[in-house]
């Protein structure tokens, strides 16, 4: 009998779909794994157990979330929800205030921020600044354009008179033009602007002259608002070279306007002087609906079609050029952020199975985006959205199906690997604020607010503590009926029910967390099998699995005959009397039997109990037949 033995000492490739389990000669076979749910790579090989979410505040509906950094010591979470804005630092709520939008508008608002201002869009709001004065003062109105852009919609034969000069004028056009959303909307005339106060019909509206007309005569010489509730509003925008950006809106989706250098609200294209607004329209052979603006290396567009570069040292309208660069196209249903790692800008693709990281090339002079989800496909179906924990190098990715993505990126060291993490019930929403990734989660038929928290082991929860032990604990409101798992002083109680908003613990405790459980899984590829006389297909006998571990206190394994309970350190029930040590070291098991399907995994590491698990390696040592 031939014999072999396998040390696999990386994870660092990931979970990869079951298209690749015959491409046993790919390197990130031998680095992948078939299952990995609720771990998290380590950038040295290792997989780790995910941290569980704390709760911090029921929420009335679905919810979009944003971070606002005032300054390096004062950061914030804002909370959108169905016309409501709520603020919260760290797990406080401090403000909440009206808003102007929709649950069914969250989708597609867009943000950035400038100084200790954050700027919201949507195509069919009129942009939104919020700003702060004290932790809990907060304002959120409307923009005041200095100097709002204009545009002419209509064909160039339509003419446009007014009634007089000054004042309350009538319009009147010579064809269909006018609509009751038309109210509000500057139109000009020869440059000079006036106020649509009321429509009369599609061919007449009543203005306030508000610069005085050269002539009343009719005229082709005329243009409106660019923005407005007849037009649309912007759908996105970004701060680059000390101009506000924004890219499309709902009439104008392809458009750019670049407001004037150091004033941000002023959009008057002016005579083309170097400091003046800029605007202009991408046109090429398909549609290009801006869907995102970005600032990096150079002011990045990322429209429904393509992905585009703006150039221009300094940037002027004299200077300034645009190019196509990539044709992968992002989402048209929603606005999914892209962010920045590492001065790679990661976007997803229209097709809602790709992920892509889009980078400058010194080489090539231009950006390629590169599909970091070529492996994992499976993992990555419909973004709906992202946020990039910078300390822990984790870009964790929300799936419309609910799970999280999570991607461990290091480009130098050709990290990309990816796992999943589930929960009971759905992950909607995240954000990331100094290290803390924030997430929306709907559970038991309603929305919370959660952040993950190292220091719980289990989803929804919360933890306390107490000078004297005591056994009923209080304060699970938000997980009535329940069935939750506890984890006191250290050890893992007995799965208990939520009963009038608290636990009661068989015996009495100083410290407790409990919350929703979730289960770890790791699951190896299929064993790539070579004997004397080249590949062999079986049958395969899994003689010893050798397990090493860090910082470990739980461990189940199946070896194929059910996930059982690892016996190191008197760690073999779930109920303890005392906190388990922490093990480090190696875990050796034999295994029984002969297999003849070969894709099962040798071994599989599968376990719920609340406790901390860290494999850095495995060794297997397996026997064919001749």
């Amino acid at each position: 009998m031939a014999m072999g033995r396998s040390v696999k000492t990386s994870f660092t490739a990931g979970e990869l779909g079951d298209q690749l389990l015959g491409r046993g000669d790919l390197r990130a076979f031998e680095n992948g794994a078939r299952r990995l749910r609720n771990v998290f790579i380590q950038p040295t090989g290792g997989v780790t157990r995910r941290p569980g979410a704390r709760h911090v505040a029921l929420l009335p509906g679905a919810s979009r979330l944003i971070s606002f950094e005032f300054n390096t010591e004062q950061t914030y979470l804002l909370v959108l929800g169905d016309r409501q804005l709520q603020v919260f630092m760290g797990d406080t709520p401090v403000a909440t205030m009206p808003a102007p939008w929709t649950a069914g508008m969250l989708d597609n608002i867009a943000s950035t921020q400038s100084a200790d201002t954050l700027l919201l869009l949507h195509p069919d709001m009129p942009p939104q600044r919020v700003t702060r004065s004290s932790h809990t003062a907060w304002t959120l109105r409307g923009w005041d354009f200095r100097a709002e852009p204009f545009h002419r919609f209509a064909p160039p034969g339509l003419t446009l008179a007014a009634s007089g000069t000054g004042g309350s004028v009538t319009l009147t056009a010579s064809a269909d033009l006018f609509g009751n959303t038309h109210v509000g909307a500057r139109f000009r005339i020869g440059l000079q602007k006036l106020l649509i106060t009321a429509v009369n019909s599609s061919t007449s509206a009543v203005a306030m002259v508000e610069d005085t007309l050269a002539s009343a005569a009719a005229t082709a010489d005329w243009d409106e608002s660019a923005f407005s509730a007849a037009r649309g509003w912007p759908v996105t925008a970004c701060f680059h070279q000390d101009r506000l950006v924004l890219g499309g809106s709902r009439d104008l989706p392809n458009r750019l306007w670049l407001s004037r250098s150091g004033d941000l609200f002023n959009f008057d294209l002016g005579t083309g002087l170097d400091d003046q607004a800029i605007e202009f329209g991408l046109l090429s052979d398909q549609v290009n609906a801006i869907r995102a603006v970005f600032s990096g290396r150079h002011l990045q567009v990322f429209t429904s079609g393509a992905e585009w570069m703006v150039t221009g040292d300094p940037m002027t309208p004299a200077s300034i050029q645009l190019h196509r660069q990539t044709r992968i196209g992002s989402p048209v249903n929603r606005i999914v952020q892209p962010v920045d790692v590492d001065g790679s800008t990661i976007f997803v693709g229209r097709s809602g199975q790709a992920v892509h990281e889009y980078a400058y090339t010194d080489v090539q002079q231009a950006y390629q985006a590169n599909d970091l989800a070529l492996v994992a496909r499976h993992l990555v179906q419909t973004p709906v959205s992202m946020a990039y924990d910078q300390t822990r190098r984790l870009l964790h990715v929300a799936m419309e199906g609910g799970w999280l993505a999570t991607l461990t990126l290091y480009r130098n060291e050709q990290v990309t690997a990816w796992t999943r993490q589930d929960t009971d019930g759905t992950f909607t929403a995240l954000a990331e604020i100094d290290g803390t990734v924030w997430c929306v989660a709907k559970r038991l038929g309603g929305w919370r607010l959660e952040r993950l928290d190292d220091a719980l082991c289990v989803d929804a929860g919360l933890s306390g503590e107490a000078a004297t032990p005591h056994g009923l604990w209080k304060g699970l409101e938000h997980l009535p009926g329940a069935t939750v798992q506890v984890v006191a002083d250290g050890a893992p109680r007995r799965p208990l029910p939520v009963l009038s908003g608290g636990v009661t613990l068989e015996e009495p405790a100083s410290s407790v967390q409990a919350g929703l459980g979730f289960t770890h899984v790791i699951e190896p590829l299929p064993p790539q099998l070579f004997g004397a006389a080249g590949a062999r297909s079986g049958p395969l006998r899994l003689v010893m699995a050798t397990f090493r571990l860090l910082e470990t206190a739980s461990l189940s394994v199946d070896l194929g005959r059910g996930p059982a309970p690892v016996p190191f350190r008197r760690l073999d029930t779930p109920m303890l009397d005392a906190a388990p040590a922490r093990f480090t070291g190696d875990v050796s098991l034999r295994g029984l039997g002969w297999r003849r399907d070969t894709i099962r995994p040798l071994w599989r590491i599968e376990g719920d109990v609340p406790l901390p698990m860290t494999l850095l390696s495995v060794t297997t040592e397996t026997r064919m037949t001749d």
